[in-house]
């Protein structure tokens, strides 16, 4: 049985050039997500991810027992707040996130509810789980069309996007008549656990519109 993998049928959207950004249109798509507030290496944002994987993994079970198996995507998270330069300065304390993971088209709320309580049972059961009950409550599911985008690949520290997206902010954007039309995008390809931080690969979406 062949697995449904995003990064194959749809892999304008998983890749890029480093110093050039590209115009994407995105379809709508469908995700699993949480969202918070708060720098991206502290407690709330890490519990977020922690919660998302287990769900993800009992709906790619389901889907498996279903003859429908597929390749749980990349993280993805999409970052705002209500000054966009908080960004530029690193104020992460006011940076707001919804952290996601991509699922396939017919995945439905009685998949997630099942999953959820998949998830929470063994929770129950697993005191010192790294997952907490909470965080697995707040997961829901997510149907999200971006449109038009500017889209990057990044390489290198996620400390180093700061002058990245300034000149995209300050330059770019505006020298081709574009504001911002969506929250600031980023899609994880490397796992920060086993590659170092200068070869770490990050997609950078920001939606645009006419200024």
């Amino acid at each position: 049985m062949d697995k449904l993998d995003f990064k194959k049928t749809d892999k304008a959207f998983y890749s890029g050039k480093t110093g050039r950004w590209d115009r994407v249109v995105i379809p709508a798509m469908l995700f699993l997500a949480v969202e918070g507030q708060g720098d991206p290496g502290g407690a709330e944002y890490t519990a977020a991810v922690a919660a998302l994987y287990p769900v993800a993994y009992a709906i790619k079970f389901a889907c498996k027992a279903a003859g429908q198996d597929f390749v749980v995507p990349p993280l993805e998270a999409l970052w705002w707040a209500d000054d966009m330069d908080a960004f530029v300065r690193g104020d992460r304390a006011n940076w707001r996130w919804k952290a996601m993971l991509r699922m396939p088209e017919g995945v439905s709320e009685e998949m997630l509810n099942a999953a959820r309580a998949k998830v929470l049972a063994k929770l129950a059961k697993d005191k010192d789980a790294a997952t907490d009950a909470d965080h697995v409550e707040a997961v829901g599911l997510w149907r999200y069309e971006e449109g038009d985008c500017l889209q990057a690949l990044h390489v290198g520290s996620y400390a180093d996007e700061a002058p990245v997206l300034a000149d995209l902010h300050h330059e770019v954007m505006p020298g081709m008549g574009l504001t911002f039309g969506g929250h600031h995008h980023e899609i994880y390809l490397s796992d920060p656990c086993r590659v170092a931080p200068e070869k770490l690969k990050t997609i950078l979406r920001q939606p645009v519109k006419p200024a």
